[in-house]
């Protein structure tokens, strides 16, 4: 294993959810900021803001169930409901009673349960402030690459575990700026990640929340319309999934909308600009949080 990420799983731990092993790793001081990440990858996709971001918060990153370095079952209804319940005991795990959130990707629908749970009263940790980073918030504009529309089909069972790294890496390097692209090094960095601990066998199951999406999307709509807790999307406009087609309808539905554009920036935004995703995250984030 590349020695950053061998660095990367030496500052973290486990804990036990639902019979699996659940990695994450809390580092700094301050407001606690939960890190909800993005699929297929893992809460290494936080590394290029992690310094900023512990310089001022408590902060949680988790590797979702199926992703990184927890535990990946084969035989397992993956669900972004399971992701927010994961979510939640590990917060009651650590104690942790308020919190800020930061959600990319996958983790923008899990963010959204988060807060619909909240809404419905469900006894949980508090969440005082959300930023969103690129993810489908609004699945009637998401535009799934076709890639992820061949793994969330029935061929998925028998293209998911033939996954090449060459396609992989297309596919992943389609959705960055065309000047912010990940090198072939960096890129091996994502792909290990990727395939560890069988995971070529289970990220065509993960990626199946896409459908989730137009089963919930009332409520985790709705989640966003009703909550109290503030919000702010900071987006890479060029990504061709959820760039600013989604930003635009973000406008459209959510009442007096903050949005931060990021000009010629893609889908992973703190990959791709770091300094100004810490920027305006940590802008919004400072004034909302609970000491």
């Amino acid at each position: 294993m590349r020695p950053e990420l061998v660095d990367w799983i030496e500052r973290g731990e486990y804990f036990e959810h639902g019979g699996n092993r659940i990695f994450y790793i809390r580092e700094g001081s301050g407001p606690t900021l939960l890190l909800v990440h993005g699929y297929p990858y893992n809460s290494y996709d936080w590394h290029r803001i992690w310094p900023e971001l512990t310089a001022h918060y408590d902060v949680i990153a988790p590797d979702m169930l199926g992703m990184g370095f927890s535990d990946k079952p084969v035989r397992h209804g993956y669900s972004v409901l399971d992701h927010a319940d994961m979510h939640d005991a590990l917060l009651a795990h650590l104690g942790v009673e308020h919190t800020l959130m930061l959600a990319h990707d996958l983790g923008v629908s899990v963010a959204q349960e988060l807060l619909a749970r909240r809404n419905d009263g469900v006894p949980a940790a508090g969440i005082d402030a959300v930023v969103f980073l690129n993810g489908g918030l609004f699945i009637e504009v998401y535009r799934p690459r076709l890639v992820q529309r061949l793994l969330t089909s029935p061929l998925g069972y028998v293209l998911g575990p033939l996954m090449t790294d060459s396609v992989v890496s297309a596919a992943t390097r389609e959705m960055f700026g065309p000047d912010t692209k990940p090198t072939d090094d960096e890129m091996r960095v994502l792909l290990e990640v990727l395939f560890h601990n069988r995971g070529r066998f289970v990220s065509h199951l993960v990626g199946r929340f896409i459908e989730e999406r137009k089963q919930f999307r009332e409520r985790w709509v709705g989640a966003l319309l009703r909550t109290p807790a503030p919000l702010r999307l900071i987006n890479g406009p060029v990504d061709p999934n959820s760039g600013a087609h989604m930003a635009a309808r973000y406008r459209e539905v959510i009442p007096d909308p903050d949005v931060v554009s990021l000009e010629n920036i893609g889908h992973w935004p703190q990959l791709e600009a770091p300094d100004a995703v810490f920027t305006a995250a940590h802008e919004f984030l400072r004034r909302h949080a609970t000491t």
